[in-house]
């Protein structure tokens, strides 16, 4: 079987009002996508994360605490979502990108939050398909494509529907000056992805044909990045 990792992001999984129905056709999905695929999905962390993070701010934690909170987010949206596959899922939840590797290798699919104190999920999805040697990454976002700018600021923004993993790198890694729309994936994550020559594709994570194109490796109408 393939190997697909998908980054589910946290906005996208838990948005502002309680969306059970939404997690229970994703789980529907990722349960017959199962079938033909080893997948393993990586939370982030999302709206609640950020809420976290700025309180902690306040409280004047270090970075190292900071992230750790996120983490623990992303873990807890990995929880419901792993709760939600019931017996379709590998009961234990990954703490590394090793682990989750190991985990594909033997079969059966994965729900995993963060793992590491300055690693974003992206980055953690990047490195468990680098070293599962998967054929592509998910990046299932709150966006439905990758744009020159975030197209909610900059109207003529140009969308792509198809990229190299280096423009993609290009992309994210402009400087904070810059309308580049760095959340569209990691840095981190890009860099992986781009060395290891695995393709990410970026779409709509709450469109559920999109995510299922997706893992298939089919057209999107969001964007893909390849080597």
């Amino acid at each position: 079987m393939d190997k697909v990792v998908i980054s589910l992001g946290g906005s996208v999984l838990v948005p502002d009002m309680s969306d059970a129905q939404y997690v229970r056709k994703l789980a529907w999905l990722l349960s017959e996508m199962a079938k033909e695929y080893r997948i393993c999905i990586v939370c982030g962390g999302g709206r609640i994360a950020r809420y976290y993070i700025s309180m902690g701010r306040e409280l004047d934690l270090t970075k190292e605490e900071l992230d750790n909170l996120g983490i623990a987010v992303t873990r807890l949206n990995a929880t419901v979502l792993l709760l939600a596959l019931g017996d379709e899922v590998v009961p234990a939840m990954p703490r590394s990108e090793e682990e989750a590797a190991q985990l594909m290798e033997e079969g059966g699919m994965i729900v995993m939050g963060g793992t590491t104190p300055g690693h974003t999920t992206d980055a953690v999805a990047a490195k468990v398909a680098e070293l599962a040697k998967a054929k592509r990454i998910v990046n299932a976002t709150s966006v439905d494509a990758a744009y020159s700018a975030d197209p909610k600021r900059f109207h003529d923004a140009e969308r792509y529907s198809t990229m190299t993993l280096k423009q993609l790198f290009n992309l994210v890694n402009k400087g904070v000056h810059e309308a580049g729309p760095s959340n569209v994936f990691d840095r981190l994550g890009a860099e992986i992805a781009m060395k290891a020559g695995i393709p990410i594709y970026i779409v709509n994570g709450r469109d559920l044909e999109e995510i299922e194109n997706a893992i298939k490796g089919r057209n999107v109408k969001g964007t893909v990045a390849e080597p």
